[in-house]
């Protein structure tokens, strides 16, 4: 595993406002609505949609094995890293923050929906297992 994305996702972890048992049951909660297209944890695989394990300070376009958009890997090339706050506008917009994304969903509308999510997300390192909380 790329030591950066391990510490960049640290950091976030750490930079991000306290964030409670709670929260994660509510991400937790919102994830449910992905389950049909994405995997997280142990033995998660790409579906329809790339696995998610350590999507947060990963480069878009890069879960290994997952058949990409063009339109995302070249969003990937250019820069495009899962940083919270871009995580935050593809949930809420996916076509606005990469058009041409393979993406069907229409996006979280509500902000603590998105907050909840990114915060479930951020707890699965990219072997799936539990990020320390």
């Amino acid at each position: 595993m790329n030591r950066y994305v391990l510490v960049l996702g640290a950091m976030l972890l750490m930079a991000a406002p306290s964030v409670s048992q709670d929260d994660l049951a509510a991400g937790q909660k919102v994830f449910n609505r992905c389950q049909a297209c994405h995997a997280v944890g142990e033995n998660a695989r790409n579906k329809s949609g790339p696995e998610l394990n350590g999507i947060v300070g990963r480069p878009a376009g890069t879960a290994v094995n997952f058949n990409y958009s063009s339109a995302m890997q070249t969003a990937g090339a250019e820069g495009l890293v899962w940083t919270a706050e871009d995580l935050n506008a593809f949930l809420e917009a996916p076509k606005d923050k990469v058009p041409g994304t393979k993406m069907a969903f229409g996006g979280l509308k509500k902000q603590q929906d998105r907050d909840n999510l990114i915060a479930y997300l951020a707890t699965f390192s990219a072997d799936g297992t539990a990020a320390p909380q």
